[in-house]
């Protein structure tokens, strides 16, 4: 059933309010609720379903400037369930406003389920990101405060003005009193309605090629490469490889990671410089899945003991969709041995199934976060041995960790001037800190190497001693390759310690510019071989993973 999107109320202080307009007199539905506060977008309002698509308009005719979105629905309303629909703004033709760098020519602003709900802000920010359709630039989230509001200045000339919803879902009845707008004063400052003028295209800035890629157009791999700032010489990739990958079944990130994961797959002894130099494009969980395709896929070309399969494929399946790898895997094979063992372990693949994460992290979920932690991993593991198939069973077999009664070890991992020692400093309730440079510093030169197996066998037993005491530890240390954290891997074994990596992903050029600053700057080729060499761990190295960016905070946990 075809619905009309209803008509957004200004809020009282929205100057762009004419005669025709209704205002919000009462802002009790927005009052003492979280709200999101996006970019009003100067577009059509347009609502896609599975199978079509209409303007404001239920009868709108054929307009060339709908052309475009119409490739849109076709692309996507496969992938949306029936009864529900998308509404966003056709960004295609110019209307007041140019724009000159859109990431798409549709972006989604609402999601409405075949009961007539519209889906919470979260929710809706998920789902369309998995069909490849961008949401506006939130401006400011957070609860509802009328100054805050009012204090948002916006650049006239550019933006249209802003929409105020509450974070959570709602019907379609309390519409008018949970979404609300700001508006700018004269918006419309043409003499010809759009409509009715020659079609003038808004701009599209190199970012859309990575949405396109999302929603399902086919993958230019030049596009993609300097989408992601990778279009120098000997950058673009492998566009053979790309143009093997078979996407079909992947929509919105999981097409964009193995599409660029087959593009820069020869990068595989680069992961921590691959992660590190995307993560500022394509954000660092999309960055690090893409990482770990690159770095896991070679091993889908090469004979497997297959009493060892299945526990393999779990373990993988911790860190990358397996229909996925092994889709990276076939674009990426280039003899028929290495073809025929990625099919064999497909077929293993199948058996494997899809591990319900979900089902096991709610199983866990009144548990204090350490705990949880610890019994997620713990199952996980016990899962991949085959000692267990049933939710019923995680629980029962991580009994001994329920109560927490165990240490903790957080192992920093990073190149020099990453921000580790900065991250590590600031954790909370941290009981003891084993730093291999102050122990340097202590023997009277901090950035002495020669005595590094010394100061290593230090570390290590301080690290011992702290652990049997019981409280949480931190190693700081650089911890590049998957031998030097073994080592403090066996220590916390040995302790029953929970283990969390806190893996720093920096590129390489903010490195450079952070290590001029520091204090005790390490040499400039000593820096470039650090970038070289890290390797990062594979979520399920550790009990938990925190992936931690240039910002300094963890933007991942696995």
């Amino acid at each position: 059933m075809r619905t009309h999107y209803p008509r957004t109320r200004h809020l009282p202080w929205s100057p762009g309010a004419t005669a025709d307009d209704l205002r919000v007199t009462d802002l009790s539905g927005l009052r003492g609720r979280e709200v999101v506060v996006t970019e009003k977008l100067d577009g059509e309002n347009t609502t896609l379903y599975a199978d079509g698509l209409h303007a404001r308009s239920l009868d709108s005719a054929h307009h060339p400037s709908r052309t475009w979105v119409k490739a849109l629905q076709a692309r996507v309303g496969p992938y949306i369930p029936e009864g529900w629909r998308v509404c966003g703004e056709n960004m295609f033709a110019r209307h007041s406003l140019p724009y000159e760098d859109l990431e798409s020519w549709f972006y989604g602003f609402s999601v409405w389920d075949a009961e007539g709900r519209c889906l919470d802000w979260d929710r809706t920010v998920r789902f369309l990101r998995g069909l490849g359709i961008p949401v506006p630039r939130v401006l400011w989230r957070g609860e509802f405060d009328e100054r805050a509001l009012r204090a948002l200045r916006l650049d006239l000339g550019r933006q249209e003005g802003y929409v105020v919803r509450v974070a959570d879902g709602f019907g379609a009845a309390e519409f008018g009193a949970r979404v609300a707008k700001w508006v700018r004063a004269g918006h419309v400052r043409t003499d010809t309605h759009w409509m009715h003028a020659a079609v003038v295209e808004n701009g599209l800035g190199a970012r859309a090629a990575l949405w396109d890629v999302r929603s399902g157009v086919a993958v230019d791999a030049a596009a993609l490469a300097k989408a992601v700032g990778l279009s120098g010489a000997g950058e673009v990739g492998d566009a053979g490889a790309l143009a093997r990958f078979d996407a079909a079944g992947f929509t919105g990130d999981d097409r964009l990671v193995g599409a660029l994961a087959a593009l820069l797959h020869t990068r595989h002894g680069q992961r921590g410089w691959l992660a590190a130099r995307l993560a500022g494009v394509v954000g660092l969980p999309v960055a690090r899945r893409v990482a770990d395709l690159v770095g896991l896929h070679p091993a889908l070309h090469r004979p497997y003991p297959d009493e060892d399969r299945r526990t393999g494929l779990v373990r993988m399946a911790y860190a990358a969709d397996l229909g996925l790898l092994h889709a990276v895997a076939r674009a990426t094979a280039d003899t028929d041995e290495a073809r025929e063992q990625v099919e064999w372990s497909a077929l293993h693949a199948e058996e494997v199934g899809r591990p319900e994460w979900d089902a096991l992290r709610a199983a866990f979920a009144d548990l204090p976060a350490d705990a949880a932690a610890r019994c997620r991993a713990e199952a996980r593991e016990a899962y991949a041995r085959g000692r267990i198939s049933a939710m019923a069973e995680a629980v029962a077999a991580t009994w001994r960790w329920r109560a927490g009664d165990f240490p903790k070890l957080i192992q920093l991992v990073g190149p020099a001037g990453s921000g580790k020692s900065t991250f590590g400093r600031e954790l909370p309730g941290v009981d003891a800190y084993v730093s291999l440079d102050e122990l340097r510093a202590g023997r009277g030169a901090r950035a002495d190497q020669r005595a590094n197996a010394e100061v290593l066998r230090a570390g290590l037993d301080r690290l011992d001693v702290a652990l049997a005491a019981g409280g949480t530890v931190v190693w700081d240390a650089t911890s590049l390759t998957r031998q030097q954290r073994s080592l403090v891997h066996a220590v916390a074994h040995r302790r029953d310690a929970l283990l969390t990596h806190a893996v720093v992903l920096v590129d390489e050029d903010e490195l450079v510019r952070r290590n001029a600053r520091r204090e005790h700057p390490v040499p400039a080729e000593v820096l470039t071989a650090q970038v070289r060499r890290f390797g990062p761990p594979y979520p399920g190295d550790a009990h938990r993973t925190w992936y931690i960016g240039a910002s300094g905070t963890v933007e991942e946990e696995v």
